[in-house]
């Protein structure tokens, strides 16, 4: 009996309560339900690449950049009288300003998963543009050299392998800049829910690249973008 008058008395006092406040309860339940309702819905991954796309004008979200002068070494080496006779090495160098920027593809796939407060994100492999060198400030040096050998064929050669050369360096620098490439598409993530949604403030995003080790299986790579590197 005190169970069903305690149930009488409290439906009472909602329905004398004032409508701005009915609203105000409403409000808040349907924002406590607004981001779990769009992953039974199916929209938060459409919603997310017309945001990125449109917000970042362009197919691809830089995610970083690293800026850092840098010397590449080229040494020749050669013989005379089939091999017999062992020239000294020339060893030039290059000093180089280069930019390397690192980005993700938002055509690419984009995999959201919502475990209570918990969003983890799976994005596309850590990729990068074609690193820029800044040939103004560009300086060779003869580290070693031989009158019995032309250096200035082995600068011309440096320089025609310097965009190569700055693409390897890219490849070896990708991991120092994949933690601050995380923070930065964690921020773009969480930029977009507080947007899209009223109750993302609370959620915890945690970012997961395609090229990177999946824990606790080992050094497992995408094979599919190897040709991109």
């Amino acid at each position: 009996m005190v169970a069903l008058l305690a149930a009488v008395y409290l439906v009472d006092r909602l329905l004398r309560m004032p409508g701005r406040a009915v609203d105000a309860g409403r409000e808040v339940a349907a924002e406590l339900l607004d981001l779990a309702a769009a992953f039974h819905q199916g929209r938060v991954e459409t919603a997310f690449a017309s945001y990125a796309t449109s917000l970042a004008a362009s197919s691809r979200l830089q995610v970083a950049t690293l800026r850092q002068v840098e010397v590449f070494t080229r040494t020749e080496s050669s013989s005379v009288l089939w091999g017999k006779l062992q020239l000294p090495d020339v060893v030039v160098q290059a000093r180089v300003p280069v930019e390397y920027v690192y980005y993700l593809d938002l055509d690419g796939a984009w995999r959201f998963e919502l475990s209570g407060r918990r969003l983890t994100v799976h994005v596309p492999p850590l990729e990068f543009n074609s690193p820029a060198l800044d040939v103004s400030r560009l300086e060779y040096d003869i580290r070693a050299s031989s009158i019995l050998r032309d250096e200035d064929a082995a600068i011309a050669a440096l320089q025609a392998g310097l965009t190569e050369l700055a693409r390897r360096r890219a490849r070896e620098l990708r991991e120092i800049s994949r933690e601050t490439a995380r923070h930065q598409t964690e921020r773009f993530v969480a930029d977009w829910l507080s947007a899209a949604f009223d109750d993302a403030e609370d959620h915890e995003i945690e970012v997961i690249f395609a090229d990177e080790p999946i824990p606790g299986r080992g050094a497992v790579f995408e094979k599919a973008v190897e040709g991109a590197r």
